[in-house]
């Protein structure tokens, strides 16, 4: 089972990181909010007749759980992508992919603020390495730019977006015992829902774009993979070896972004994002292998910090 939850979280980091380079390539193709609205609209028409039967079945604790399952939607797919989507206007598609590694440390700190969850020795370990990439990164090689909170607009924004997928991936554990497939389609229908706002402000702003043949291209990419597929295989990952551990091969995300933005953007690399790569995926592989170690140890053995 672990080994099923391996597999399907590559295939969710890899189509994330494919979401970056999408959202750059809509730069000027599409407007963010009208890409985070127009992408629910068609994962809802994906999942819907697929979906069903379960949301018959599973409509009594849908119902009872609902505001949950709402605000998972909005925080985890509306809010999430539109700040995505406008980072990418302000800062490179690198950068977005590298940036999303903080993910994890995020779901840590939140485990341990909310719920008293201790994470071990490794895992911090690997929190401060990630943490020391992820400020590299938002740095842009100049880590005195953060003491002096001289940090590009656009990567404030993705870290904003970290934060509440953060939160999203946290709270999870509370979502109600119900099919996959409603589950998604529930929390598709709540970011669709959420987003009408969004999109109106861009209109009344005057910054909606509408889809161009490009930005139609984009938007089906989006809500297929990263929205439907991704979404999917992130839960049922969460469902098999947990939160904490399942958020760290987010750490993944940048080593495909960053490698898909190469290729089909065309960005520049810089010696400062070489580095910043490598401390994020040593961070991932020690708490990986701490989670790993304690999920399989005795419980007397288990996470040597909690017995404190």
């Amino acid at each position: 089972m672990q080994n099923r939850a391996y597999a399907l979280l590559l295939l969710t980091t890899l189509f994330w990181g494919g979401n970056a380079v999408a959202g750059k390539l809509a730069v000027g193709q599409v407007s963010p909010f009208a890409l985070t609205f127009l992408r629910w609209i068609i994962a809802l028409a994906i999942l819907l007749p697929m979906s069903w039967k379960p949301l018959r079945r599973d409509w009594p604790q849908i119902r009872a759980n609902l505001p949950l399952l709402f605000l998972l939607g909005t925080v985890g797919f509306t809010f999430f992508n539109a700040a995505l989507y406008s980072a990418l206007t302000y800062t490179s598609a690198v950068n977005v992919s590298i940036e999303q590694a903080a993910i994890p440390m995020v779901i840590i700190i939140l485990n341990f603020l909310i719920f008293g969850e201790r994470a071990t020795w490794l895992q911090l370990t690997g929190f401060v390495l990630s943490l020391a990439g992820i400020s590299l990164t938002a740095s842009h090689g100049d880590l005195s730019r953060i003491a002096e909170l001289d940090i590009n607009f656009g990567d404030f924004l993705m870290l904003l977006a970290v934060l509440f997928y953060g939160i999203y991936t946290l709270f999870l554990r509370s979502k109600p015992d119900i099919h996959w497939l409603s589950t998604i389609s529930v929390l598709a229908t709540a970011g669709f829902v959420s987003a009408i706002p969004f999109v109106a402000w861009e209109y009344a702003a005057g910054d909606f774009i509408m889809p161009t043949l490009k930005g139609w291209i984009i938007i089906l990419y989006t809500a297929s993979l990263p929205s439907v597929l991704s979404q999917i295989f992130y839960i049922r990952s969460n469902e098999i070896i947990g939160p904490n551990r399942a958020g760290l091969f987010v750490n993944l995300v940048p080593i495909f972004g960053t490698m898909l933005s190469i290729i089909i953007l065309g960005e520049a690399f810089y010696l400062y994002h070489a580095i910043a790569l490598v401390l994020v995926f040593c961070g991932i592989s020690l708490a990986e292998y701490s989670g790993r170690k304690a999920a399989t140890a005795p419980p007397r053995e288990r996470a040597p910090l909690d017995s404190r």
